[in-house]
This record gives C-alpha cells, structure tokens and sequence, in this order.
C-alpha cells in the first residue's frame, strides 16, 4: 500500500489566527499522517498470521478511520486558508445552490455557523449529495463520528480546541468561527463544490 505524504501548506499571516496556533496545528495534521502509516505498516505486519491476530488487527482498523479522517479533513481545512482571504463572488455555483436551498446565503451561513458552535469536539461540515442534487451540513464528532456516506466534502470548520486554543479560551470559541470565515478562502470552497458536481 502507498504510503500517506505529508502536504505543506501556503498560509500566510491571518487575522485573528496566530502564526503560533497554525504552527501547532500542522504538528498535529503531521501526526495524524504519522499514524496512518504506522497503523497501516503494522496491520500488514499482523496480516502474516491474520487469524492469531485477528483481535489486534480489528482494532487497528478501527483505530486507522480516525487517523485517516484526521489527516483528510484538515487537509481540507488547512487548503481553505491558502492563498488569503477571498470573497464568494455574487455569480458563484455554490452561492446559487445555497440560495435555492436557503432563505438567503447569510441566513445558511447563520445556521452553519450555529452548527459550528455544538459542545464537544469535532467538525462542522458542507457536503455536496450528488444523488439529490443538495448540500447538506453536519456535526462531525472527534475526526470520524457522523461523515456522510459518499458526499463530497465541500467545506469544513475544525472545532477541536486545539484549532483555536492558543488564540482564544475555549469560553470564547465563537470568536474563532468569526475570524475562520474572515480568512476563508472562499474560491477554494467554490472549486470544490465544482469538483463535487
């Protein structure tokens, strides 16, 4: 099996996000690439004589979704702060179908906000439903809990504490959901949403 890479990221200075918190965060992004590696080394390893190991193997695999759904979402994340802040333009695909689904795009962008701010950690996520033709949004718990089947990711919001820690108390959150979307590069979400459809 191939192994995971590491991406590097293009994030300048953001505001309201220090160059300290983002820095911390790619440590971590690195471990979650780390630990797909490792777990899917050793699973192959144990694979020799999968029916003594049956046990180990099992929880492995368990273990690799979260991993994995933690290296891929904040591969996401990290690529929508790429490039500096930018605006969705008024013309744009995804604004039109937020717009037929919603009262208005501010209106969405209230109630995914709202989403962000659930207790506990995890994402909020946008995906796109190729089969309904609609975007649906959800509370993703820890890195793996709640994805939904065969979506496309479109947009993401990493909740975990350690996304926004070093720059606000955990009491004060919502000023973190503020300033994401202040720095969200928005041509990144409209090029996934093209992608998705």
């Amino acid at each position: 099996m191939k192994k995971f890479e590491e991406m590097k990221f293009n994030i300048g200075a953001l505001k309201g996000i220090s160059a300290k918190n983002i820095k911390e965060h790619l440590k971590l992004y690195a471990g979650y690439v780390k630990n797909a590696n490792l777990i899917v080394e050793k699973i192959g390893e144990l694979a020799t004589d999968a029916e003594k190991n049956a046990y180990m193997m099992g929880e492995l695999q368990r273990r690799f979704g979260f991993e994995f759904n933690g290296m891929r979402n904040h591969e996401y994340y990290f690529k929508s702060l790429e490039g500096g802040a930018k605006s969705l333009p008024a013309s744009s695909k995804l604004k039109t179908a937020i717009e037929k689904q919603a009262s208005s795009f501010e209106a969405w962008l209230g109630g995914f906000k709202m989403l962000a701010m659930t207790r506990g950690v995890g994402w909020a996520v946008l995906y796109y439903d190729k089969q309904t033709d609609q975007l649906m949004h959800t509370w993703v718990d820890e890195q793996h809990l709640g994805q939904l089947n065969g979506l496309d990711w479109i947009l993401g919001i990493d909740m975990w504490e350690h996304a926004f820690v070093y720059d606000y108390p955990t009491s004060e959150k919502k000023k973190y959901v503020e300033v994401f979307f202040e720095n969200l590069n928005w041509e990144v979400i409209e090029e996934n949403f093209k992608k998705a459809q």
